[in-house]
């Protein structure tokens, strides 16, 4: 069969949500239906008499008899991957055609993602508020000796180490205080709307960079109230919208630094094990270098720092406020493109 013969004949599998591929023997795809052409963000007409092998991380494995299962990753058009579940089996005249059906799978993932993040998270933050505790007596003690021997010494010049003492001292109680806010702070709860958060957090970043930096506001309006802490979801965002503006300090020279803020509705999520009929979705997005592959998986546990000089702990923060309103944090980065994602349950 020609190229317009084989798209008549598979013209029902657009009626499908499954994402279908229709491949001849050189790996070429012959047909792709609209939910493959929504997966891919490319239309049938650009796919077709293509190889498959183009849109895949990594390679098919070889068939095993006349059906194959196996996940892969699928490349979209935006440069994000997307994990699916592939099925592949031979039909047609001497099986001279491969069927490729293709399930996303990706909240499955995100799920066995987000419950290993959180028993890392929760092993991490436990050992770290222990030890902030242990640290944080013997630094008061190091401080008050180090002021008593400063009002002892007769010699000028020595009040310059015991004041470095000092300083360093405050440095790392300040320090251990931050480990311990998500353990102290209450969680007050009042009706919020999202986008009052988006701006306080807007206003503050932008005071702070005046010039070559662009916040973009692509906000859904028709997002409802809902019962949430205000001055934790600043927080949130400014943590993320903050470490967004420091990784863009080379765009923001040359004036090329851009920031969307994106809050969209989602239905039917499941959110900590609870399925929710309606969810806010915030999105961060920035024109940075990116962050590397390795680090993302580990960036919001504890003292996991992308940046030199970071104390790691604004990410920690913002995921241990989301916890606290049963959500959920994600982040996928390529280099000029990383989103930072919220989700949080409305209904």
């Amino acid at each position: 069969m020609n190229n317009p013969e084989i798209q008549a004949c598979f013209k029902s599998y657009d009626l499908l949500n499954t994402v279908v591929f229709v491949l001849n023997q050189d790996g070429l795809i012959v047909y792709a239906n609209s939910s493959a052409e929504n997966l891919l963000e490319l239309s049938s007409r650009f796919l077709c008499n293509r190889p498959i092998s183009r849109f895949f991380k990594g390679e098919l494995l070889p068939f095993s008899g006349d059906l194959c299962r196996q996940i892969i990753q699928i490349e979209t058009m935006s440069g994000l991957f997307k994990h699916v579940n592939a099925i592949l089996s031979k039909f047609g005249l001497n099986d001279s055609l491969t069927l490729l059906e293709c399930h996303v799978i990706e909240q499955q993932i995100q799920h066995d993602r987000e419950t290993r993040l959180q028993d890392q998270s929760f092993a991490s933050k436990e050992l770290i508020r222990n030890l902030a505790h242990e640290i944080k007596n013997p630094l008061g003690g190091i401080r008050g000796a180090a002021q008593l021997l400063d009002s002892e010494l007769s010699d000028p010049a020595l009040h310059e180490f015991t004041q470095v003492i000092i300083s360093e001292a405050d440095r790392l109680t300040e320090l251990v205080e931050q480990l311990l806010v998500p353990h102290r702070s209450a969680h007050i709860v009042k009706r919020i709307n999202i986008h009052q958060v988006c701006e306080r957090v807007r206003t503050l970043i932008q005071a702070q960079y005046p010039r070559g930096l662009t916040i973009k506001q692509d906000y859904d309006t028709s997002i409802p109230e809902f019962e949430a802490d205000f001055v934790e979801l600043v927080q949130v965002l400014l943590n993320i919208v903050q470490n967004a503006a420091q990784a863009l300090a080379q765009k923001i020279a040359q004036k090329q630094g851009k920031i969307t803020l994106k809050t969209r509705i989602m239905r039917k999520v499941t959110l900590s094990n609870k399925t929710s009929k309606l969810a806010v979705k915030l999105d961060v997005i920035d024109n940075g270098p990116g962050i590397e592959p390795q680090l993302q998986e580990r960036i919001f546990l504890p003292l996991v720092s992308g940046r030199d000089g970071g104390t790691g702990l604004g990410l920690t923060l913002a995921y241990t406020f989301v916890q606290h309103h049963q959500g959920t944090i994600s982040c996928k980065s390529v280099p000029g493109h990383t989103v930072f994602s919220i989700v949080l349950p409305i209904q």
